[in-house]
């Protein structure tokens, strides 16, 4: 039989440590071993399992009636065990190795524990002491190690103090002849993945765990001490690497959204230096899914800085755009085509956050665009049956992967937004969400607003959306985040020249599908490691 060596084990994690959650699986992998009697060699001088299981069975026999004590009976059960164990080992059930301390009346209630007392209240939860307590009637008198074990949780403890139990739903078990650290990390060991609310205790007493001779269990519980010690070293180190790796992250990110661009400024890397080291280490960078949702801000952050594409000199400035786009909506007003509004307050120097390329403007976002305020539809004017009337979007829940998700039709039209219309969530849980309108005309209720661009990029209006959703989402504080139409309209953002714009566009395009490549590859190295991870543990646990 194959023994595991704590530098064996060493050497099979290196090539397994990057798959998700490598270390936990490689604990109970530990586990999986130490009852398969694959972490020690087997000794033939051992006094063997079914003399110590005679023993346990006699002394339980003569401790059952004990008053601190609850003689719960042995259930006979037909399963066969899980695997072949050691020939010097026993499959026994699991509520065998122990005597159910009674604990009636000295239960504490959850409103009753204190922050600080004498004595440590313990519970099923994940915390291993709840808080304390100071009544000595309720306490436990530990004369040697005692389990608490969840009924309604995976929680077990192995306690060696004196202590109090806390709320409902533990069982307390005092080992009977055995290693107790042995028998804690078996009861850990089986399986719980079927095991429902309030059902734990009553399979722990039909379930099965393997026994090994009393001398051997001492072996394996201190050759798991040993090996969950590296496990400690081995998460603390990954730990410490990705800390390092988040901190890189953030400060190339840091440099990329607000790095210098003039290089003989001493106050940090410039912008160039920052990208050229970013994508140069694109791979080590990018290793989780956060990272690339990360780079996708950043890179909508940068379209909006003027730092994705060249300046033209040659581009008509944003300036006189703005000019022939105001023209053109005075325009559209006086043919009725757009509805006249309140004039927009006069920019303030301090309402421009940061600096933009020359040849680019800010501007007011209702200076710029149509915007349709949508309108409820009572119950009579819009059913789940298709009619004649639009689509009715009625608010985020509407928004696919794919494209608007139709269950309800409008009966009548109020407001209806047109194809390629950016509609923005203005209210409910949901604000500053946005999807781009794939249909040719839809109904949209008073959550949603519709925006067009007039005689300006509307693909850049929706890069421009993620500054405004967060805008948004901070201005609306109420109980039921709103925001108004006042609230758009006075939304300051940076035009660029029309031509810069496309550009600005297609490189968005280009990063993107640069990330969405990332992404596949992240999944698809998390998936070949996982699959490494199983094989490799498969193959150990079959040696």
């Amino acid at each position: 039989m194959v023994m595991m060596s704590p530098n064996q084990l060493l050497k099979n994690f290196n090539k397994i440590s990057e798959a998700p959650d490598a270390v936990p699986r490689l604990r109970r992998f530990i586990l999986d071993l130490a009852v398969r009697g694959k972490l020690v060699e087997q000794d033939p001088n051992d006094e063997p399992a079914s003399e110590l299981l005679k023993r346990i069975r006699a002394k339980r026999r003569h401790v059952s009636h004990n008053s601190n004590a609850d003689g719960y009976p042995l259930e006979v059960t037909e399963d066969q065990p899980f695997f072949e164990v050691p020939s010097s080992w026993e499959w026994v059930l699991a509520i065998e190795l122990s005597i159910v301390i009674s604990d009636k009346g000295k239960k504490v209630q959850t409103k009753d524990v204190l922050e600080f007392g004498k004595f440590p209240v313990v519970d099923q939860g994940k915390m291993f002491i709840r808080g304390y307590c100071n009544d000595d009637q309720k306490v436990i008198r530990s004369d040697g190690p005692i389990i608490v074990f969840g009924d309604h949780t995976r929680e077990t403890k192995l306690i060696d103090f004196d202590f109090v139990v806390g709320a409902d739903g533990v069982k307390l078990l005092k080992p009977i002849e055995v290693n107790p650290s042995y028998y804690f990390l078996a009861l850990q060991w089986m399986p719980l993945e079927n095991r429902g609310y309030g059902r734990h205790f009553k399979l722990l007493r039909v379930s099965r765990i393997p026994l090994p001779p009393l001398a051997e269990q001492h072996r394996i519980v201190a050759k798991v001490d040993e090996l969950m010690a590296l496990c400690d070293e081995l998460e603390a180190a990954q730990a410490k690497r990705e800390k390092r790796r988040e901190h890189l992250v953030a400060a190339t990110l840091y440099g990329l959204n607000n790095g210098e661009t003039n290089p003989e400024s001493n106050a940090g890397p410039t912008f160039a230096e920052s990208a050229r080291f970013y994508f140069n280490h694109l791979p080590r960078l990018t290793t989780r899914p956060e990272h690339i949702h990360q780079l996708r801000q950043t890179i909508l952050n940068l379209a909006v800085r003027g730092k994705l594409a060249p300046q033209n000199p040659r581009d008509e400035p944003a300036s006189e755009l703005i000019k022939r786009i105001k023209a053109e909506k005075e325009r559209m007003i006086k043919e009725r085509k757009a509805r006249k509004q309140e004039p927009q307050m006069e920019l303030a120097a301090n309402e421009m956050p940061f600096a933009v390329p020359n040849s680019w403007a800010w501007a007011r976002l209702g200076d710029v665009i149509l915007l349709i305020s949508g309108q409820h539809l009572q119950p009579g004017e819009y059913s789940d049956q298709e009619q004649n009337g639009p689509p009715y979007i009625t608010g985020p829940a509407d928004f696919g992967v794919d494209g608007l998700m139709i269950t309800r039709y409008a009966n009548i039209r109020k407001a209806v937004a047109n194809k390629g219309q950016i509609l923005l969530t203005v209210k409910g849980a949901g604000v500053g969400k946005t999807a781009v309108c794939n249909l040719e005309e839809v109904a949209i209720s008073r959550q949603l607003m519709a925006m067009t661009a007039i005689k300006w990029s509307q693909s850049f209006l929706l890069l421009t959306t993620h500054r405004l959703a967060e805008t948004l989402k901070e201005t609306a504080r109420s109980l039921i985040p709103g925001i108004s139409r006042e609230d758009v309209g006075q939304f300051v953002f940076p035009l660029p020249p029309l031509a810069e714009q496309h550009q600005i566009v297609a490189k968005v395009d280009e990063l993107m599908t640069l990330c969405d490549e990332l992404e596949d590859r992240i999944n698809t190295t998390a998936t070949t490691r996982r699959q490494l991870l199983e094989s490799t543990l498969q193959e150990a646990l079959s040696a």
